[in-house]
């Protein structure tokens, strides 16, 4: 059976590693982005010079040959399903007998006028990463527009050559509709300590012209022109999926799936961004544009094709970040405003760069998520309790075995629950201190 996968991102090549595990099955990974996979994720961290661009590419040159992936390098135009033939851009004529989409995301545009000048780039593609660095040279300001994750890093990777940034954020704080106020401040504050140029409550009209198709400027809808040889358009990503609009595909915002990652024609699956899963899990996004999930996705989808079927099960949501110096870490729910169900413990450093935040059920008090800034905890030990609908009360108790900050740092638990305690006046103590053998004992009574 021949099996073609479109892209190789981390859920086509998830999925092309484990269909190879499994089987010997033909298998060709068709994209026209690179010849290597590499980690999106890294892609600052070049820019930066902690890494280089080999760096990001998790297997060697001789991997392929020796698991028998094929790679080709193309543009696919449309895709005959009748016929199951993928045509490319260059002529080429791909066929296969099982189909993977792993098409990815493409950066949001929304036809600002002059998006399309030279300087006017987004953070995704290597493409992307090859345009900043080719303008970075004498660059005297970057614009950056969108108040995400993405932005951040874009702004990070300027800063870290001493490249002025104005950051241009819609909302009135940083990331407010996924952090809360508390969270959202803390970043604000953050990005104004490391001399970004924040501008809330702003958004972006236009890019000029310089009169030879590179921006000059950019314009805000208040009226202001910022100059600029450099705008990073960061607000957020769409499903690739264009090149489907002649096939008889079903699609929404994403390539329509159930559980099985089976779109409604047979032999043809989606995975990973360009996803739209269409019964997802309660609390989940029918699209989740995240690197695990598309890595969930596709070792799901390779069990099916190998015989096992098996359903795509995201599990508890968890993700994780950095805000410049402040690593961000996020398990189960934690919603921006707080449901009259839930109650949240909130403590904050006074140094203003470290919180714990967990939120749990306001009646049966059962724990449902945890918000790290600054801090770090063990996600297996999270997702535990979690999955077990531990009480918040005996969360705080055994809080340190959670924590999973280097040996000598701090901790902060005895704090967070001094907070409880002058909340609910409870007198409640730490039982358990960070311990790694403490901390395998908790995760084998799982077992």
């Amino acid at each position: 059976m021949k099996i073609v996968i479109l892209g190789n991102g981390i859920s086509g090549i998830t999925a092309a590693r484990y269909i190879r595990k499994r089987s010997d099955h033909e298998i060709v990974v068709v994209s026209d982005e690179s010849d290597e996979f590499f980690s999106r994720t890294a892609l600052m961290y070049v820019y930066m010079g902690h890494m280089r661009e080999r760096d990001i590419r998790p297997y060697e040159p001789w991997f392929w040959d020796k698991n028998r992936i094929r790679r080709q390098r193309a543009r696919i135009a449309r895709i005959d399903v009748a016929a199951k033939i993928l045509y490319g851009t260059g002529g080429q004529e791909i066929g296969y007998d099982k189909l993977i989409l792993a098409t990815g995301s493409l950066p949001n545009r929304f036809g600002w006028p002059g998006q399309e000048l030279d300087g006017v780039h987004s953070l995704y593609h290597l493409q992307d990463l090859e345009a900043m660095e080719r303008h970075s040279a004498g660059l005297q300001r970057a614009v950056i527009v969108g108040g995400g994750l993405i932005g951040v890093e874009m702004a990070e990777m300027f800063h870290s050559r001493k490249i002025p940034v104005t950051f241009l954020v819609r909302e009135s704080s940083f990331w407010n509709m996924v952090l809360p106020s508390e969270e959202s401040a803390m970043v604000n504050r953050h990005l104004l300590e490391h001399h970004i140029d924040l501008r809330l409550s702003t958004e972006l009209e236009a890019v000029l012209d310089d009169g030879q198709g590179k921006c000059r400027a950019a314009v805000t809808t208040s009226g202001e022109t910022i100059d600029c040889g450099f705008v990073g358009l960061t607000v957020g990503v769409s499903p690739n999926i264009g090149f489907l609009r002649d096939a008889p595909l079903e699609t929404n915002r994403g390539i329509l799936v159930n559980t099985y990652l089976e779109t409604n024609l047979p032999d043809i699956y989606a995975i990973g961004d360009c996803a739209e899963l269409r019964d997802p899990q309660p609390g989940r996004r029918a699209i989740e544009a995240v690197w695990y999930t598309g890595r969930m996705m596709g070792e799901a989808l390779a069990y099916t094709l190998t015989g096992d079927r098996t359903a795509y099960d995201p599990g508890i949501w968890f993700n994780s970040a950095k805000f410049f110096d402040i690593e961000y870490q996020v398990y189960g729910t934690i919603t921006p405003d707080l449901p009259e169900t839930q109650a949240s413990l909130y403590w904050e450093h006074p140094d203003g760069r470290k919180s714990i935040r967990l939120n749990y059920e306001r009646s049966a008090g059962r724990i449902l998520g945890f918000n790290l800034m600054g801090i770090r905890y063990r996600q297996e030990v999270c997702e535990k309790w979690l999955h077990a609908g531990t009480s918040v009360e005996t969360v705080l108790q055994q809080l340190g075995l959670a924590n999973f900050d280097p040996e000598f740092s701090t901790q902060y638990e005895c704090a967070l629950i001094e907070q409880y305690n002058r909340q609910t006046g409870k007198s409640l103590r730490l039982r358990q201190k960070r311990s790694l053998p403490a901390v395998l004992q908790f995760l084998g009574n799982e077992k």
